[in-house]
């Protein structure tokens, strides 16, 4: 209770002194309810906050670049009235002044969301958010055990994405060796994998399909990397499975039985900032990403009411920033779900004191609206059958791809697995058993199976020419009006 107290008092100071005067949305939205940052006197009183999601970042046809309503903006008046400005004009200079205001309100870097169903959101960056970016970046580290002497290798895209930028400004401030790749897009895995013959780095970080991709390429060439100790998986959900498919691989490289640590982190770009796992057992669960309740409040809450759920209860991820300047959101929805929800408990691994978000999540985007028979408009949660695939044996890469039966907008829809089978399993033997696997677990028949060789699957994924690997893919083509009064007719 006394850290939800703290983070009640740090919101509220927040409220008043940076986010109310400076940005318009909030100060519209606040009061339209005649709400003030006095009103938030305990963190139960989010709940007069209403929700901010991914629509209300977009452009509408009335509302261009409504992204910048959430752009912090000063007034140089109202900052030279907060408290202590004068006195230290007096003792350091208005240009000292100045030069802290810069620090902290005027934007130096910038990030863009990466969600592949609607266009890029971009997020804007201060000194003071940079600042703070190091800070969440070093504390992954410690969490994740990192050594200062370790080598590390970022396989993340080189891009605007808060992925990589956070891993190299973990690096820096955590004060270990990192080289950066480009993920596929600057290095190829040749040459990736040139510098780990090299480098030989101890721990590798990126998203879970790249990094699938290239221990599978180093494992068919024969490629000794005993040293590796730390896989750290952004970007995409992980599953125990695609654990256990890593540490396969690892251990062909040479890597000792149960020394390897896979550790998945969580983060989004309206937060700014990652979390992540500690290192746990092996075939132990996961205690969950340790969250910093200095930068941020997460709220767990019944994505059908939105209420508020208590904790260790599922539902969706909400995030208010408690410390950011540039783009800032409050109570923000990120249509993710958790089925273990929230815990303020210590940690029983590595014993921290912070909250955590435990159990898996998934993606609100990922479930899909399908006519898969006569009965039209079939919900089918599509995180369910990528956790079929990601624990299937067998199975390497694969990817899920919608299409339209007979290319046809109005016939029924198909579901298309390509799947890099492994271990030289007969196809026959495995088209069946993932077929059963698939009905045993989610009541869906895919249409057909069809069987790649890696560079085939490489290139259906998209492997180091975009920034996330493409593991789910809807080829159905859009319908105009008409076409969509015939399909529900």
């Amino acid at each position: 209770m006394d850290l939800r107290r703290r983070q009640a008092g740090q919101l509220r100071r927040f409220l008043r002194a940076v986010v109310l005067p400076f940005s318009a949305h909030y100060r519209n939205l606040f009061q339209e309810r005649g709400l003030s940052a006095d009103s938030i006197r305990t963190l139960d009183d989010l709940a007069q906050l209403p929700f901010t999601t991914k629509a209300d970042l977009l452009n509408s046809p009335g509302s261009k670049e409504r992204f910048r309503n959430f752009i912090l903006v000063p007034d140089e008046a109202i900052l030279s009235r907060q408290p202590g400005v004068a006195l230290q004009a007096l003792l350091r200079g208005r240009a000292s002044v100045r030069e802290k205001f810069e620090a902290e309100f005027r934007p130096v870097f910038m990030t863009f969301t990466t969600g592949r169903s609607a266009e890029p959101v971009p997020f804007l960056y201060t000194r003071h958010d940079l600042d703070r970016l190091a800070v969440a970046g070093r504390r992954i580290m410690e969490v994740c055990g990192a050594r200062h002497e370790d080598k590390m290798l970022n396989l993340f895209p080189y891009a605007p994405h808060l992925a990589f930028w956070l891993t190299h400004y973990a690096g820096a401030t955590f004060g270990a060796m990192m080289f950066s790749s480009g993920g596929g897009r600057v290095l190829s895995t040749d040459d990736t994998l040139r510098l780990v013959r090299k480098l030989k780095p101890d721990v590798v970080i990126g998203i879970p399909t790249f990094i699938y991709h290239v221990l599978h390429q180093a494992a068919e060439e024969g490629l000794r990397w005993e040293n590796l100790r730390c896989i750290v998986l952004g970007g995409e959900k992980v599953s125990d499975g695609l654990r256990q498919k890593l540490e396969d691989l690892a251990s062909e490289l040479g890597v000792p039985g149960r020394t390897l640590d896979v550790l998945a982190t969580y983060g989004f770009t309206e937060a700014k900032m990652a979390w992540t796992e500690c290192p746990f057992a092996h075939n132990g669960p996961s205690a969950g990403y340790h969250l910093y309740p200095d930068f941020g409040i997460v709220e767990i809450i019944n994505p059908r009411t939105g209420e508020v759920v208590p904790n260790g209860l599922p539902g969706e991820i909400v995030f208010t920033s408690l410390d950011a300047r540039g783009t800032v959101v409050l109570r923000y929805r990120t249509g993710d779900f958790t089925d273990g929800g929230l815990t303020m408990e210590p940690c029983p691994y590595c014993h921290r004191a912070v909250p955590r978000l435990t159990g898996h999540i998934s993606r609100n985007a990922e479930v899909r609206e399908m006519n898969l028979d006569k009965l039209k408009g079939t919900l089918v949660d599509f995180n369910e059958l990528e956790h079929v695939l990601d624990d299937a044996p067998h199975v390497g890469a694969w990817q899920i791809e919608l299409r339209k039966a007979n290319n046809d907008p109005l016939d029924l829809d198909e579901i298309i697995l390509h799947v890099q089978k492994t271990n030289g399993a007969d196809e026959n033997q495995l088209r069946r058993d993932l077929g059963d696997r698939c009905y045993r677990f989610t009541d869906i028949h895919p249409n057909r199976i069809l069987f790649h060789e890696a560079e085939e699957m490489q290139r259906l994924q998209g492997v180091g020419a975009l920034i996330k690997e493409q593991k789910l893919v809807d080829h159905r083509p859009k319908v105009g009006a008409a076409e969509a009064a015939a399909l529900s007719s």
